[in-house]
């Protein structure tokens, strides 16, 4: 039930999986019951909340596409008219200055053009509109969610497990863009390098050796010293994502691929820099595995950097903050 003294946010989807939303989301990134923290309290579904979050929405009402023949441009057009009229009802009440949207994708260059088309549309709709690329309205970090199965209290004190395996890797065989095209290439070299790599991850290629899906990244990551995080972009200052901070969260140390957002997020030391996805990077990756000595020497700055992912970074924190500021 809603606590009183808390500003309700609600939230709204495109997620696959979170549409409509889960009522618990994100309750487990808060050591506090039904999601409350501070002067907020996350509440996905909740009729009449204070605050509503757009969270990587996408579903916003579209203008037809001119049709040829007359009888499809009239059907088109009575779509969009319902669809407005249908919308302001996602809305619950909640004044435009109330509502929030974030984007969380990265700005590749196949994505540029649809993702200017989602900060116009959330631009008619909320009054701040954020994401993490030079072309947002508003560019900034995406705050802090993660993926390790573990809750708030528990990953807070959770000391390190026991390390038995060198190094891990969990992601994905999608190939759309010509940066996932590279990062398989890059899996292929250290397939075939034979290092000490564990993969994981959905729909890897055939040739992939790996360990499969997981349903909770905590299996894949706390048993290692060391886990690759490589981000799908890595040429901004803005993006940077839950790949290194379930890394982090599993007491691992990252071998990151990513922007240089992560350098301002997070304390010296606490994640190596891959220099390249090539023959140098997997060289790289072959000299700092050969001994768990990197991950002992980052330890004190690995916790460091857990404490600032889980209490500063997280994304029902940077909510309290904006509701804070807001009011």
């Amino acid at each position: 039930m809603p606590n009183s003294t808390c500003k309700i946010v609600g939230m709204i989807s495109s997620y696959v999986g979170l549409t409509p939303p889960d009522a618990d989301w994100l309750w487990f990134q808060s050591p506090h019951p039904f999601g409350r923290w501070g002067n907020i309290q996350m509440m996905a579904r909740s009729p009449q909340p204070d605050f509503l979050l757009f969270y990587n929405f996408h579903h916003f009402p579209n203008p037809p596409q001119p049709q040829r023949w007359p009888w499809k441009q009239q059907r088109a057009n009575k779509q969009y008219a319902q669809a407005l009229a249908d919308f302001p009802a996602k809305m619950r009440g909640v004044p435009k200055e109330r509502r929030i949207y974030l984007l969380r994708e990265p700005p590749l260059d196949e994505m540029v053009q649809r993702h200017q088309k989602f900060y116009q549309q959330a631009q008619e709709f909320c009054g701040y509109v954020s994401g993490p690329g030079d072309d947002a309205p508003i560019p900034n970090y995406m705050p802090a969610i993660w993926y390790v199965g573990t809750s708030f209290r528990d990953l807070n004190e959770m000391p390190p497990q026991p390390k038995t395996k060198s190094c891990s890797w969990i992601t994905s065989g999608i190939s759309r863009t010509e940066n996932h095209r590279k990062r398989l290439k890059f899996l292929q070299q250290l397939q075939e390098s034979g290092l000490a790599v564990d993969f994981y991850g959905r729909d890897l290629p055939d040739w992939c050796n790996d360990g499969g899906q997981l349903g909770n990244k905590l299996h894949a990551t706390a048993p290692y010293y060391y886990n690759l995080a490589i981000e799908n972009y890595a040429d901004n200052d803005w993006y940077v994502s839950e790949k290194l901070w379930d890394s982090l969260l599993s007491w691992c140390l990252p071998i990151y691929y990513g922007g240089p957002a992560a350098d301002k997020l997070l304390p010296p030391g606490s994640f190596l820099r891959l220099p390249s996805m090539d023959e140098k990077g997997v060289k790289f990756i072959q000299d700092v595995t050969a001994t768990p000595d990197a991950w002992h020497e980052a330890k004190a700055a690995i916790a460091e950097a857990r404490q600032i992912i889980l209490h500063k970074l997280n994304l029902i924190n940077w909510l309290s903050d904006y509701v804070a500021d807001f009011t």
